[in-house]
């Protein structure tokens, strides 16, 4: 039997949502971020210990980038987590300071490890993971 009153026909109003960011990518970068400047200080470390007795300008420039990396790492992944766009360009900064780094060992002439000459794969694959569409959507989602 039908009915004299009409049914009401739902009707969407405001701007359609979009479907929640995946917050892995962003995990993905914050961890390997984190490794990176981990990797980065320990060298840093063991150039400044290594060379102040011949080179004490050489480790205060060294010294001093690693605070820029470290600075630039931990707020950015600090940022990135609170999905905010600018984690992506800080843990970008903070990685190329780290790659800045690590070119000094070349420069130094340094004997190390071969283990150490793959570290700089840490802060190059930090900023291709920063730089992933699906980071920048989380990004902007928050």
């Amino acid at each position: 039997m039908g009915s004299a009153v009409p049914r009401a026909k739902p009707v969407a109003v405001g701007t359609p949502r979009t479907r929640a960011a995946d917050p892995k990518p962003a995990i993905v970068t914050a961890i390997v971020s984190i490794l990176s400047g981990w990797a980065t200080a320990v060298i840093a470390t063991d150039l400044i210990t290594g060379w102040w007795g011949t080179d004490p300008l050489f480790c205060v420039a060294v010294g001093f980038l690693a605070a820029i990396s470290a600075a630039g790492t931990i707020a950015g992944v600090i940022a990135l987590l609170l999905r905010r766009r600018i984690g992506q360009l800080l843990i970008g900064v903070g990685s190329v300071v780290a790659i800045l780094i690590f070119a000094s060992l070349f420069v130094a002439g340094a004997k190390l490890p071969a283990v150490v000459y793959a570290m700089p794969l840490l802060p190059l694959a930090s900023i291709g993971l920063a730089m992933l569409p699906d980071t920048t959507r989380w990004s902007r989602t928050g």
